[in-house]
């Protein structure tokens, strides 16, 4: 098995990277998927936000309110901490779940947003970095409907590039054409994964 950590900014396009990668044939595991499955109504994930963060966090239908949970946790270190600290374990508890369940001949790629923060990168044989400029990750993070400053505060929150780059086997960068980014994967795929797993 190839374990490949895919790690990337807010609005660096690692979903795009990781559909590209699953077209070739990876198996991919989501932490950000995850990390949502892990606070749905009724699991134990949600109780214990809740316990921690008060029943403000929820809708009225009784699921998480991110945009709340949000607003209370990029504003104050201590909470985020005290999240991470709830969803993390879950997350990484589900994701070697499905690691395991892989075949044994299977090129894994785990999407962790957050590889560089929690210290996971020596866990792959190869860790993959998508990049771009911070002004199209703005404007990339405005469509999904933040406001600027929303999306450089969320920016600003993650570790920075040259911290991501200290640990990449490679870094493909997104600022482009879909066609240029599709390029590097190709390029990855032959010259890194192809020659490891074959």
């Amino acid at each position: 098995m190839l374990r490949i950590g895919l790690t990337g900014g807010i609005g660096s396009g690692k979903s795009t990277v990781a559909g590209l990668l699953a077209a070739r044939g990876a198996r991919v595991v989501d932490a950000d998927r995850i990390a949502r499955e892990v606070v749905a109504p009724g699991t134990p994930g949600l109780a214990a936000v809740v316990e921690a963060f008060g029943p403000s966090v929820l809708t009225a239908d009784g699921a998480l309110d991110r945009p709340a949970l949000a607003a209370v946790v990029f504003a104050d270190p201590a909470a985020r901490a005290r999240l991470d600290g709830i969803v993390h374990p879950l997350v990484r508890a589900r994701a070697a779940e499905q690691v395991a369940a892989a075949p044994p001949d299977a090129v894994v790629v785990q999407d962790v947003p957050l590889l560089v923060e929690t210290g996971q990168a020596a866990s792959y044989d190869l860790v993959l970095v998508v990049e771009a400029d911070l002004d199209t990750r703005v404007r990339r993070l405005e469509q999904r409907g933040l406001t600027e400053a929303d999306a450089r505060a969320r920016i600003a929150a993650q570790a920075t590039d040259e911290q991501r780059r200290a640990v990449a086997d490679v870094v493909l960068d997104n600022s482009g054409t879909p066609e240029q980014l599709a390029e590097q994967v190709d390029r990855f795929w032959a010259e890194r994964v192809a020659p490891a797993a074959g």
